[in-house]
């Protein structure tokens, strides 16, 4: 006779089924506990960078567009993630940052290399695409919304037109700017491009002055762009600068017969808007008596330096490493960067920060440490 599994039994059974389905898919499941870094490595974070535009430029590779449209931010594909370079023997490997892990707090410690803890680098910065080489020489730009797409410039842009877009391109400039605004325009925007220049061939006694320059009294965007070379690589008193890679800033003595004063980010002040400097690996590798100034300046060398915002990022060099503004600066905000000391023991080589002015309306100082750890405060203004 049959044995009868009774009812419980089989209840039993069906629980025990179901748990393993669910064990199952969940094995796979996206929210699965991230990886950390060992107490002994570097500090890991999940990047705050600003997410890439998601749609695709119609320009094709090498051509520059009419587009008359007051919007014209180009739309464009992911940008492929780069092969990681071989981890050191003996060094934990990072973590992958996932889509749902929440953000840390902005100043990590303990970095090795901006890259290696989630700041921009050459791996994550310039064109993504196929560039075709155009010889240009000093290219005056006078076609509101032209977008500039996958070229390999000789040359450089003067900019007199709104809403112009450069975009996966590289400029070797051999002109005192890679790109300027000129002033009355504005809506420039560049991207995902390089621009440097031939170190000696520049009009500024074989030296160049400014990368990216805005003349105007609007903001414009500078992003994932690596910049090198230029004395004072990215100038201007409003824009939005993030994620962008500025380094191997070349010394050289200028007409003047002086070493050329280098920042990596300058602004003399006199602005009317509003400066971000956000998420950005800045690095100004000068020597103190080959002209280094800072790697941010932010100087009142033409009016009252206001409404700036440093935030999140890799700072290291200059004769400080920041310049805060000076008397009767006012909202400033300087918060969870890291000040490297691949330079020097001080981030900058007198220290990370001159000329701040704490008791100015709306300044603030806040979690930015040392890539060894040590919080940083600015000393009293004498």
């Amino acid at each position: 006779m049959s044995r009868r599994v009774s009812r419980n039994s089989l209840a039993g059974l069906l629980l025990a089924g179901l748990l393993a389905v669910l064990a199952v898919a969940c094995s796979g499941s996206e929210h699965s506990t991230a990886q950390h870094c060992s107490d002994d490595g570097p500090i890991c974070r999940t990047s705050r960078s600003s997410p890439s535009p998601s749609a695709t430029a119609s320009a094709t590779v090498g051509e520059a567009t009419d587009r008359p449209s007051p919007s014209p931010t180009p739309s464009l594909t992911a940008r492929p993630t780069p092969a990681k370079k071989p981890t050191p023997a003996g060094k934990p490997t990072p973590p992958t940052a996932t889509r749902s892990a929440p953000a840390t707090p902005a100043a990590r410690t303990k970095c090795d290399s901006p890259g290696d803890c989630g700041f921009p680098d050459a791996d994550s910065t310039g064109p993504r695409i196929a560039l075709k080489p155009k010889k240009t020489g000093a290219w005056a730009i006078r076609t509101d919304g032209l977008v500039i797409r996958g070229q390999d410039i000789t040359g450089s842009l003067d900019i007199y037109a709104n809403n112009v877009t450069v975009i996966d391109t590289r400029i070797t400039s051999d002109n005192w700017w890679g790109i300027n605004l000129r002033p009355g325009y504005s809506g420039l925007k560049v991207l995902h491009s390089t621009v440097t220049a031939v170190p000696g061939k520049g009009p500024d006694n074989g030296g160049v002055d400014y990368a990216v320059s805005n003349m105007g009294v609007s903001p414009i965007e500078v992003g994932w762009c690596d910049v090198s070379v230029f004395g004072d690589a990215l100038s201007m008193g409003q824009g939005n600068l993030h994620d962008n890679y500025v380094h191997d800033i070349v010394p050289f003595v200028n007409l003047g017969g002086e070493w050329q004063h280098t920042n990596t980010v300058i602004s003399g002040g006199g602005n009317t808007g509003h400066l971000v400097i956000r998420h950005n690996t800045l690095l100004n590798p000068n020597s103190l008596n080959q002209g280094a100034s800072g790697s941010i300046g932010l100087f009142a060398d033409t009016g009252v330096v206001r409404n700036v915002t440093v935030d999140d990022n890799w700072i290291a060099g200059g004769a400080y490493a920041l310049y805060g503004g000076s008397t009767g600066a006012t909202g400033i905000r300087v918060t969870g960067n890291v000040f490297s000391t691949e330079y020097h023991p001080g981030s900058g080589g007198y220290g990370v920060v001159a000329h701040w002015n704490a008791g100015g309306a709306g300044n603030v100082w806040r979690d930015n440490r040392m890539s060894d750890g040590r919080p940083v405060e600015p000393e009293p203004a004498s």
